[in-house]
């Protein structure tokens, strides 16, 4: 491990996680809206998606997918695509204005907010970027794989706190009675910021 900087590593994990984003932004929706167990199940469907991209750019999977311009638009396209069907969801949530409801939590609304959390973070390209960069600058080559596994699993664990802190901060009564207030502005603000993180996907220059 000498020739890993681990903390620089945990660092810019740190920086790229809790930024605001579409993962951030969904997991703090879904908690505020459906409840702390909604939340958690996003976050865990996030810190899965997170855990299988820094897996695949640890061990070269993401430079093949990058080396490899149609897979990265494939992923590319399905994420605008996700975001956009998020930013119309939102959008009709604000324009209809209903009351908030907190729907009751069975095993298969569980598992749909895992699936929502895991889709949103697997069909992200900037995370294919965010990995490959890590592990291509943070870990040089012919590390061993005990150290590379070392690398992963603090990365893991790191996400892991982050995300779960998300749900667990936004699914407090303050912010679920802020959000019960101004339920039609919150929609409106994640309709806004889903379609223009769409949008940007669709036209940045990625790779």
């Amino acid at each position: 491990m000498t020739d890993i900087n681990l903390p620089l590593i945990l660092l810019a994990a740190l920086l790229a996680g809790a930024s605001p984003g579409p993962a951030t932004l969904t997991i703090a929706g879904t908690s505020m809206s459906s409840g702390r167990h909604a939340g958690l199940a996003v976050a865990t469907g996030v810190t899965t998606g997170s855990f299988m991209w820094s897996v695949s750019a640890a061990f070269g999977l993401g430079a093949i997918m990058l080396a490899n311009a149609w897979l990265f638009e494939i992923v590319r396209y399905a994420g605008a695509a996700y975001l956009g069907w998020l930013a119309i969801k939102s959008a009709r949530s604000s324009w209809m204005g209903a009351a908030l409801k907190v729907p009751p939590v069975t095993s298969r609304s569980i598992k749909a907010h895992y699936a929502k959390g895991l889709a949103l973070h697997l069909t992200n390209p900037k995370a294919i970027l965010f990995f490959g960069a890590l592990y291509s600058v943070g870990v040089p080559p012919g590390t061993p794989v005990t150290a590379l596994l070392t690398v992963i699993l603090a990365v893991g664990a790191l996400s892991f706190t982050v995300f779960h802190g998300y749900a667990l901060i936004f699914s407090s009564g303050p912010m679920t009675r802020a959000y019960a207030r101004a339920k039609r502005g919150f929609e409106a603000v994640f309709a806004i910021f889903f379609g223009a993180a769409a949008l940007r996907i669709l036209t940045a220059r990625l790779v």
